[in-house]
């Protein structure tokens, strides 16, 4: 699978989570750094979707986005004004 599929994947199932939970899930119209908002009454949240994966009892959830440019590849971490919180799937 490629990265934008496992992106695809965990996205929904978070929403999906969300969703039986009672969290109205919305998504961003323009191209911004999370993925999800979560309306936890009386406050919006905004969610950034990762993959995860598991080694032994250990989670990793890669906290970072990376794209691939004519120069390599470019990380970027995220910060307190671009996200609230993460859910990993």
């Amino acid at each position: 699978m490629t990265t934008n599929q496992k992106g695809a994947i965990a996205e929904t199932a978070i929403a999906l989570a969300a969703i039986k939970l009672g969290i109205g899930v919305f998504r961003p119209y323009g191209d911004e750094r999370y993925d999800l908002i979560f309306d936890c009454r009386p406050r919006l949240w905004r969610v950034q979707c990762k993959w995860a994966r598991r080694y032994e009892d250990v989670v990793l959830v890669r906290a970072c986005s990376a794209r691939r440019t004519r120069d390599g590849l470019v990380r970027r971490l995220y910060n307190a004004d671009e996200v609230d919180a993460f859910a990993a799937y």
